[in-house]
């Protein structure tokens, strides 16, 4: 395992690309609705980043277990928890959510963060399940600070959701970030406090908490990318990409955009 700490100059490069994740996040949150499809907000989220300097780092990544992946954002829709390949036969309709798990890389660093979006009018029991979990984003973060340790974070993930009820995916976790996408260490959102790897100021990771409505197990999809729930109830994914220091986690994507505009929905 070989973790990059970053310096402040880095890391303020890794704030602009986080930035324009954000943003673009912002720019999809635009175009959720029912009757669009998941490739039409693909190519939104594309020109956006490209317009911006950027470069979409999801396009062409390479895959172990098969060929790259062919678009430049993740487009996750209700019982998939991660990696949906945006296309032209998936349109959203009303009650659905859909999880867009977006990265840039900017100036030789990458940004990296994902949302889950209500389409129309969705049931209480499922804003209640991304209440829930963008709720143990935050204190995942909370734990994120020199001297504290990555079990220490998915402790907290953990209690938080499975308290509630829910399902938290052991096969998939967040990850380091820097100029690579995935660096090393990998950020479960399971564990025991004091476990694992003890966190160190300039550590720049991703907390991406997976959270299922009901069992945690998962299956892979014949295209080897698309992972859904096995039981085929909702799952939920929230990340932000954040730098750790002494007594504190600096958030460097943002979701302000996004919920600004979800405001002004409601």
């Amino acid at each position: 395992m070989k973790i990059f700490l970053k310096t402040e100059d880095e890391i303020e490069l890794m704030r602009k690309a986080n930035q324009l994740v954000g943003n673009t996040l912002g720019e999809i949150c635009k175009h959720i609705k029912p009757g669009v499809t998941t490739l039409q907000l693909d190519r939104i989220a594309e020109s956006f980043i490209r317009d911006n300097g950027g470069v979409p780092t999801f396009k062409n990544y390479p895959n172990p277990f098969g060929g790259p992946f062919p678009a430049s954002i993740c487009t996750s829709v209700n019982d998939v928890v991660v990696h949906g390949i945006p296309d032209e036969k998936t349109v959203l309709r009303d009650g659905d959510i859909i999880s867009v798990d977006c990265g840039a890389l900017l100036d030789g660093f990458n940004g990296d963060s994902c949302y889950t979006f209500c389409v129309g009018e969705v049931s209480a029991e499922i804003k209640k399940l991304l209440q829930v979990t963008k709720k143990s984003l935050y204190l995942g973060i909370e734990n994120a600070t020199a001297g504290k340790h990555l079990g220490d974070i998915g402790y907290a993930v953990q209690t938080y959701c499975e308290s509630n009820g829910y399902g938290v995916v052991r096969e998939l976790t967040g990850h380091g970030i820097g100029r690579e996408m995935h660096e090393d260490p990998s950020v479960p959102n399971y564990g025991s406090s004091g476990s694992g790897v003890m966190l160190k100021a300039g550590m720049c990771i991703a907390i991406e908490p997976m959270i299922t409505m009901g069992s945690r197990n998962i299956c892979m999809m014949p295209d080897r990318w698309t992972i859904k729930t096995c039981d085929g109830k909702p799952a939920a994914h929230f990340e932000h990409t954040v730098a750790v220091y002494r007594g504190k986690a600096e958030i460097l994507s943002s979701f302000d955009e996004v919920e600004q505009l979800e405001r002004n929905l409601n």
